[in-house]
């Protein structure tokens, strides 16, 4: 059973992104790199068949974007030459997720589901999002009344609980 990532993304790229009229476009591309601002999904241990939820942390609330599934995970300096013509193409016309550089690493995907700035996680899910890693489970940290005080807990990226993966799939797929 594929695992499902959230990784968050700055409220400037949501910005630029619904500005520049990539809302509704299906997602097919992201970038990770070695940076706290650029993490490695392969660090978090993504894999081929997963799905990573990007999500905003924007005015007290958790924003669902959309959901994308791992094809290929492929180092970014050989992008040219192990890409088909319509997934560079695709490189090019997402480059904006690059956010300043520092990529190291590209996820291709078939298309995913259309990326929206309106998704609200619910009160209750907030509350309850669950993440998994080696040493346990742990909840979002900051949430108080079904408001996201802080966004520290979600800053990289991060593998949901299976039961949390499955919210998020509904919500996305809502």
């Amino acid at each position: 059973m594929p695992d499902a990532y959230t990784m968050l993304w700055t409220n400037d790229l949501c910005a630029y992104l619904k500005k520049e009229g990539y809302e509704g476009e299906r997602l097919v591309i992201l970038f990770g790199g070695p940076f706290q601002s650029m993490p490695s999904f392969l660090g978090a241990g993504v894999k081929e068949g997963d799905h990573i939820y990007p999500v905003r942390a924007f005015r007290k609330r958790l924003w669902a974007l959309g959901r994308m599934e791992v094809g290929r995970i492929l180092p970014y300096d050989t992008v040219g030459e192990l890409t088909t013509d319509e997934d560079y193409a695709r490189v090019l016309r997402w480059r904006v997720l690059k956010a300043g550089g520092g990529v190291s690493e590209v996820l291709l995907g078939p298309p995913g589901s259309p990326l929206r700035f309106d998704r609200a996680v619910p009160p209750d899910l907030l509350a309850s999002l669950t993440y998994r890693s080696r040493r346990g489970e742990r909840r979002i940290k900051h949430v108080e009344d079904g408001e996201l005080k802080r966004s520290h807990s979600v800053q990289g990226i991060y593998r949901l609980a299976p039961e949390s993966a499955a919210a998020m799939a509904a919500l996305v797929a809502g």
